[in-house]
């Protein structure tokens, strides 16, 4: 069965990429474990906390994988000696992942009080404005080099005319 896309459009080329992305969100947005939230800090900021009550420092890895930053909480095995009457706590282990845009850049992460802080930081890039030269029919097909070789070797016009 074929999937219709909206990135099929002639309009959109190179950005396949986004539905792959869009592709990613959909499986992971799935996960409830751990509960997290995501908020704004300044203009170019953001802060994504999530629960993780229970877990320590070495229990927690952050990391980023292409462009998406993945946060992975495993805590070491029971030694057996605890009995437990009843058990609502989770202890299991989590996997969260969070596709981030270009130009975002995770900054730090601390760990407070049973959450999970990572910063992160938009980097706004500075505008760029190129313009393209038109070349000639004859010049569309050669090369760049061919190109220069030729206007070299051309008589100057304007001389002794």
């Amino acid at each position: 069965m074929t999937r219709l896309s909206v990135f099929n459009s002639p309009l959109l080329l190179g950005f396949d990429h986004f539905e792959r992305i869009l592709d990613r969100v959909a499986k992971t947005s799935a996960e409830g474990y751990p509960p997290y939230n995501i908020e704004q800090i300044g203009d170019n900021g953001l802060r994504i906390t999530l629960a993780v009550a229970g877990f320590s420092m070495d229990d927690l890895s952050v990391g980023l994988e292409d462009n998406q930053l993945v946060i992975r909480g495993r805590q070491g095995e029971e030694d057996g000696t605890r009995v437990f009457l009843h058990r609502g706590i989770a202890a299991r282990q989590f996997q969260r992942g969070f596709v981030l845009a270009e130009g975002i850049e995770v900054k730090g992460a601390a760990l407070d009080n049973g959450l999970l802080h990572i910063d992160l930081v938009r980097q706004v890039p500075e505008p760029r404005v190129r313009s393209i030269p038109i070349q000639g029919k004859a010049a569309a097909g050669a090369s760049p080099d061919a190109i220069a070789v030729a206007e070299s070797r051309s008589p100057s016009r304007g001389r002794g005319q």
